[in-house]
C-alpha cells in the first residue's frame, strides 16, 4: 500500500511540474504579446506627432521587438526543458 502512495505522489508531483511548464509557456507568450502590443503603439503615436522621425522610430521598433521576441523564446525553451527534463 505505501509503494503504492509513493508511486502515486511521484506521478502527482511530475503532472504538477507539467502544469507549470505550460503556465510559464503561456505567460511567457502573452507577456510578449503585450510588450509588443505596447512597443507598437508608442512608434505609431510617436510617427504620428513627428512624421519626419519615422525611419528612426521604425528601427529602434523593430530592434525592441526582437529583443522581446529574444526574451519570451527563452522563456518557452526554459519550460521546454523543465518538461524534458
Amino acid at each position: 500500500m505505501t509503494t503504492l502512495l509513493i508511486a502515486l505522489q511521484a506521478v502527482a508531483n511530475i503532472a504538477w511540474g507539467y502544469l507549470g511548464a505550460a503556465v510559464g509557456a503561456g505567460l511567457a507568450t502573452v507577456g510578449a504579446g503585450i510588450g509588443i502590443g505596447k512597443i507598437g503603439q508608442g512608434a505609431m503615436e510617436g510617427m504620428a506627432r513627428q512624421p519626419e522621425a519615422g525611419g528612426d522610430i521604425r528601427s529602434t521598433m523593430i530592434i525592441a521587438a526582437a529583443l522581446v521576441e529574444g526574451v519570451a523564446f527563452f522563456a518557452v525553451v526554459l519550460c521546454l526543458l523543465v518538461v524534458l527534463k
